[in-house]
């Protein structure tokens, strides 16, 4: 009978201090992937080895329809970057976690500081931006951004405000 319960006991024991799958951290090769895609942006290189060849992009957007492809995305981004004469994300406090859904879906958010430059007239603009990946088998199938970009659009609505007067006034 004490074996018995011995070996109940150890059999308790040995179940209850089996380590789970994590479904929380801030290291993981997601997170390295996403810290890739950072630097791939930064650098202006668009590395698209690391997302799904049916990656979707939603930028400031909840509609299901309204998506870039990992191309269309590459472009957007190639055609803002003629408004700056620098940008990227900053090392100043950025954040990430892994979090893995009741549904088994993993994701990598992130918190990171946006810094551009003007081309047009040299004004700064810092940003807060939040982004966040869907993964599936170590990639990218998904990702998500959100920012106010009204500072932005402002200042670019007053440089071309400011070329219409002075193309007036050359006339």
């Amino acid at each position: 009978m004490k074996k018995i319960f011995f070996l109940g006991l150890a059999i308790v024991l040995f179940t209850a201090c089996q380590t789970k799958d994590k479904r929380y951290t801030q290291q993981s090769p997601e997170i390295e992937t996403v810290k890739k895609a950072i630097k791939s942006y930064n650098d202006k290189t668009y590395d698209k080895s690391i997302y799904a060849d049916s990656a979707k992009t939603f930028f400031n957007s909840n509609s299901k329809d309204n998506y870039m492809s990992s191309d269309e995305t590459i472009a957007y981004h190639k055609a803002n970057d003629e408004n700056y004469s620098s940008r990227g994300f900053t090392s100043n406090d950025p954040e990430y976690e892994m979090v893995v859904t009741d549904d088994g879906d993993t994701w990598v958010n992130c918190w990171l500081e946006w810094k551009a430059t003007m081309a047009a007239n040299g004004k700064e603009i810092t940003i807060p931006i939040h982004l966040t990946y869907k993964f599936v088998d170590g990639k990218i199938t998904r990702q998500v951004g959100y920012w106010d970009s009204s500072e932005v659009v402002l200042e670019l609505l007053a440089i071309e405000s400011a070329q219409k007067v002075s193309d007036s006034i050359a006339e």
